[in-house]
């Protein structure tokens, strides 16, 4: 089963030459967290996007999918399926 892609934390550290490790350790959280958040089996909070977003020199919606993009998954997930 795939994951509901939320977020695009793993590709906006990867654009602004970061990694997992230093986003970790600007927030003062695990590496492991940081992986789940990038991997999207888990989000971090709003508050949490507010500064991962002010860290990484973009906006909170430069963090997370549109929804365009979430649909288009599910139709591509859904039709697989079939």
């Amino acid at each position: 089963m795939n994951s509901k892609k939320l977020n695009r934390i793993k590709v906006v550290l990867a654009e602004k030459d970061k990694t997992g490790t230093w986003l970790a350790d600007q927030l003062g959280k695990s590496g492991y967290t940081v992986s789940r958040w990038a991997t999207n089996k888990q989000q971090p909070s709003v508050e949490q996007l507010f500064e991962i977003a002010n860290l990484l020199g973009v906006e909170v919606k430069d963090l997370l999918v549109s929804q365009d993009v979430a649909m288009q998954e599910k139709i591509n997930n859904d039709s697989a399926d079939i």
